[in-house]
């Protein structure tokens, strides 16, 4: 069974985006950007809500064409472009560039796409993710944890009444001071 793996970045202090929803804190070199394009590019869907979705069709359709992009860039241009892509929004009628929508997050209509033959899925989005999360439909988290504190913004993770327990099942270190840590929920850590 392919899993849903929840792949963020978060400042030391636990938030994914600054109060004016600033991303600029993100220490994103070529050597994180090659991981991301490597562990994204083995997918088989991308997971989004509708402003990650369209915050991701703004920049990278043609972000191959842009001169001044990266060759990391323009790899991940091509591998998001070429992606399938589910967008879960109650307001977007339609998108572009490979891209489902739906209206709910309905659980059993996840787990048998989970059930289909193919690579895991990408699930990205604070919003979305607390979803998946009260609906106990993550199976990994990959939290890239940048050396900043930002003091305040948008917490990845919400108060809530649920309690996950997670095992650690990989740590690496990126030379920009960036940190992964790699956690299974311990009843899905079938080798």
């Amino acid at each position: 069974m392919r899993k849903i793996i929840l792949m963020m970045s978060v400042s030391l202090d636990g938030f994914f985006e600054g109060p004016d929803r600033e991303l600029d804190w993100h220490l994103v070199d070529d050597e994180l950007h090659d991981h991301f394009n490597e562990q994204l590019g083995a997918m088989s869907a991308f997971l989004s809500g509708r402003v990650t979705h369209e915050l991701m069709a703004e920049a990278w359709p043609t972000a191959d064409k842009d001169p001044s992009s990266t060759r990391p860039m323009v790899e991940f241009a091509r591998i998001w472009r070429d992606m399938p892509k589910i967008v879960f929004s109650r307001s977007l009628e339609k998108a572009d560039w490979n891209t489902a929508v739906l209206r709910n997050v309905d659980p059993e209509q996840i787990r048998e796409l989970k059930a289909r033959p193919g690579g895991d899925m990408a699930l990205g989005g604070a919003d979305l993710a607390a979803t998946f999360m009260r609906e106990d439909l993550v199976d990994e988290y990959r939290l890239y944890v940048h050396p900043v504190v930002i003091g305040r913004g948008r917490p990845l993770f919400r108060p809530s009444d649920s309690r996950a327990e997670l095992r650690l099942i990989e740590t690496r270190a990126f030379g920009n001071g960036v940190v992964l840590l790699r956690y299974l929920r311990p009843e899905r850590s079938a080798a």
